[in-house]
């Protein structure tokens, strides 16, 4: 990967609806090559997706809490982890706890309403999100 790359990535990461015209007149570069540079990204699998990114509180989710959790039962919580809508990142980590979750919920009592349901399968801490200072920071290093 070069300089190049990287813009694009850049320019990405901002606005993953940015035309290959609109990216090729920011870099200086034919739409061809940047389409060409774009589809080489993908195939290396650099680039594994592109998404919209949602606004919690707009969908009526006011709470975020980090949890870190403990449990014996890690397939059965693996499992249930899968469905639960609550839980919308799952990370198997080394130390005392097994898991580091992000949760979303309405509310603090519907966060309390998940954790007597999650208690099923071990223990945790939770830490309630009380503002983001930032958050989907670039992987690519700034110029």
């Amino acid at each position: 990967m070069d300089q190049i790359d990287y813009q694009i990535l850049s320019l990405l990461h901002q606005n993953a609806r940015m035309s290959i015209a609109e990216m090729s007149r920011t870099i200086s570069m034919s739409q061809p090559t940047i389409k060409e540079r774009l589809l080489k990204l993908e195939d290396k699998g650099v680039i594994t997706g592109y998404r919209a990114r949602l606004s919690a509180e707009k969908l009526g989710k006011h709470t975020m809490a980090f949890l870190l959790f403990k449990t014996n039962r890690c397939k059965d919580f693996e499992a249930y982890s899968e469905r639960c809508p609550e839980i919308v990142e799952l990370y198997r980590i080394s130390g005392e706890y097994n898991y580091l979750m992000k949760v979303v919920t309405e509310s603090n009592q519907t966060l309390t309403s998940f954790l007597n349901t999650l208690s099923q399968y071990g223990f945790s801490t939770t830490l309630i999100v009380l503002s983001t200072i930032f958050d989907d920071k670039s992987l690519v290093p700034e110029e």
